[in-house]
């Protein structure tokens, strides 16, 4: 979660590295600013309202605040993402445009790589929701829920239904229910830890 002003840097850089977005030079600059990234700009709103929703809410802030939200729920309503703040650590690649729900209990560690049509969330009424642990890979069509931990390195396959918890590090699990399918290499995944 950030909580100060290098807090927030750091998440920027991490995502930035994640999504393969290099710095701008001129020419590049006049292209992003012609054709915006939508995602990295989604994801650069994203960490700036959790700077100041952490940081930042009183006096003039709240102003700024107020207008962040506003500018995050447009884009988030844009793109099809209903992620809420503070959820992801830094390093989160949203590869894809396309509906991802998110429950705002929810917890995911570092170097988080998501795809569309992907739903975390609470279970049977109750408000818990999963906890997922550093350099998870979830793919296309995931749905993660209920009062569960993901450990770290773990890849989550194409269409998982994923339920309870899976505490070994570096696996794949998939199907529906999900089920432990092997052992692997996150880094061969996710290229950029």
């Amino acid at each position: 979660m950030i909580q100060n002003k290098q807090n927030y840097i750091d998440y920027l850089k991490a995502d930035q590295k994640a999504l393969g977005i290099q710095n701008l030079n001129l020419i590049s600059y006049f292209i992003e600013c012609i054709s915006p990234n939508q995602i990295w700009k989604f994801q650069k709103t994203l960490r700036k309202l959790e700077y100041y929703h952490n940081c930042k809410r009183h006096g003039f802030n709240k102003l700024v605040y107020t207008y962040l939200r506003f500018k995050f729920k447009n884009i988030s309503l844009k793109l099809g993402f209903s992620i809420p703040i503070n959820v992801f650590g830094p390093g989160l690649a949203i590869v894809h445009y396309g509906t991802i729900v998110i429950n705002s209990n929810t917890k995911v560690g570092k170097n988080c790589r998501i795809h569309a049509c992907t739903n975390i969330g609470a279970s049977g009424g109750s408000k818990k929701a999963p906890k997922l642990g550093d350099n998870v890979y979830i793919a296309p069509g995931a749905k993660i829920y209920g009062d569960i931990e993901i450990a770290n390195n773990i890849a989550i396959g194409a269409n998982a239904v994923v339920n309870k918890s899976f505490t070994e590090d570096s696996m794949m699990i998939a199907g529906n229910p999900a089920k432990a399918i092997k052992k692997i290499d996150i880094t061969k995944i996710i290229k950029h830890i």
